[in-house]
């Protein structure tokens, strides 16, 4: 399908005034080949492998942004899940060394992010998999770029309660051992995780993928406000077509872009992630949208309703207009990311159980808030488990990224800085589930997995 100079023209309209932009430009690259028994000749390969593809994907991206006018925001990197490649090397202290060594690839190359610390633990722990759990505080702590996840269950292999119940006591340590609680930001646990997901901290390059392949994400929530706030008094049916053309034209800018610069680094495009992900800016929040539709504050009530139907639109939208649509595709959710959520967490609308029945429709789950430092680790594996089974029960990729905020309370605030932004830190529930979590096992696969 070809692009008309007069829809080009409308895209940069909505990059000067509607904050459109290509929010990542993730490089995935299959590190498998780079394993070698001696551990040191093992780092130099992964180094000179991410390096090379990293600056290749810098140099390539700029003169992008120049011709388009539209920004690309993160240039971000992901790679198989280190824990496949570290079977032979599993101790802490290699696990530590191995993720300094993508630090400083990156790094040296001027990447955001490096995304794949992490393993797939669905179906049970390997003895690599129980190492990087444990290496994981001093992971986070002692990096700046490297992004880690777990992918705890599936709708096909249920949930591994025995790894989530891991987590806990992880976070807490990786709390204390981090600014602010900070090296939490960097870490997700999933459910239905995929593997050519561009936006960090889950990023990963799925062990299904070519050997290096580019996936890209776009953003556009105040594109869409604009557009719906112009169509105050249209139906439902007629606001969600509006929303749906207009995601429409967002992906096919950005899976020009896409295509573009994977010819230029001559490796497969693999996908566009049509999410709309927001930022602390003004005019980029997707909270604002949901209000944009008429609600007070998200969190009121009426708000899931507001999001299935967003979320709807958006996939719609991206489908018709690219037949590489991946990723996570829907709407994201985070409350430190999203200015209008922190507002509505701020005057009370939005609370820690509203927020996880709007994940019941939205694209990725509890995404960036904060709870109080003194939460039990077994309170927080009860929340990433409640969140987690959403995902298995309905068969859709969810996730948790919290941040126990030491020596913080419920109305405190925790600043991160940049695109982390600032997280009121939101009550939680003092009852207990201990003895629930500690039945440990496995949630058994749903009757939805028997489908073949």
């Amino acid at each position: 399908m070809k692009f008309d100079v007069e829809e080009l023209f409308e895209t940069a309209n909505m990059t000067l005034h509607q904050n459109l932009d290509i929010r990542t430009t993730t490089l995935g690259v299959n590190l498998k080949d780079c394993i070698d028994s001696d551990f040191a000749a093992f780092q130099d390969k992964v180094y000179r492998k991410i390096n090379g593809y990293a600056r290749s994907l810098i140099a390539q991206a700029r003169p992008l942004e120049v011709k388009y006018g539209i920004p690309i925001v993160n240039k971000r990197i992901s790679i198989t899940p280190v824990s496949l490649i570290m079977e032979t090397h599993a101790t802490p202290e290699k696990y530590l060394a191995m993720a300094q060594t993508l630090d400083r690839a990156a790094r040296d190359a001027g990447i955001d992010f490096i995304g794949g610390f992490g393993a797939l633990v669905q179906g049970g722990l390997t003895r690599s998999d129980a190492v990087l759990i444990e290496a994981l505080p001093a992971v986070l702590a002692g990096t700046e770029r490297v992004c880690a996840f777990l992918n705890v269950g599936s709708t096909h292999a249920g949930l591994n309660l025995d790894a989530v119940n891991l987590i806990g006591p992880m976070l807490l340590e990786t709390a204390a051992a981090t600014p602010d609680a900070i090296g939490c930001a960097k870490f997700v646990v999933f459910v239905n995780a995929p593997e050519d997901n561009p936006f960090m901290a889950g990023a990963y390059h799925g062990i299904g993928e070519p050997d290096v392949t580019l996936n890209v994400g776009i953003s556009g929530p105040g594109v869409v406000r604009s557009v719906v706030e112009k169509h105050r008094d249209c139906d439902l049916t007629q606001l969600s077509e509006v929303i749906k053309r207009t995601v429409f034209k967002i992906t096919r800018a950005g899976e020009l872009i896409g295509r573009e610069l994977a010819r230029d680094l001559g490796v497969p495009f693999g996908i566009v992630d049509i999410s709309l992900a927001s930022t602390t800016a003004a005019g980029d929040s997707v909270a604002n949208v949901v209000e944009a539709f008429g609600i007070e504050h998200i969190g009121a009530h009426g708000s899931t309703l507001a999001i299935a139907l967003l979320m709807d639109a958006v996939k719609k939208g991206g489908a018709m207009a690219s037949g590489n649509v991946g990723g996570l595709s829907g709407t994201f959710i985070p409350v430190s990311e999203d200015a209008g959520m922190i507002d509505a967490v701020l005057k009370g609308a939005l609370s820690l159980d509203k927020l996880e029945a709007l994940t019941a429709v939205c694209s990725v789950g509890l995404d960036m808030f904060a709870i109080p430092g003194d939460t039990p680790a077994e309170t927080i594996a009860a929340i990433i488990a409640d969140e987690l089974a959403i995902g298995i029960i309905n068969d859709k990729t969810t996730a948790v990224r919290v941040i126990p905020a030491p020596g913080r309370q419920a109305g405190d605030l925790v600043s991160f800085g940049g695109l982390l932004g600032v997280a009121p830190v939101m009550r939680v529930n003092p009852f207990s589930a201990r003895d629930f979590l500690r039945r440990g096992g496995r949630l058994p696969s749903t009757v939805m997995s028997m489908r073949n």
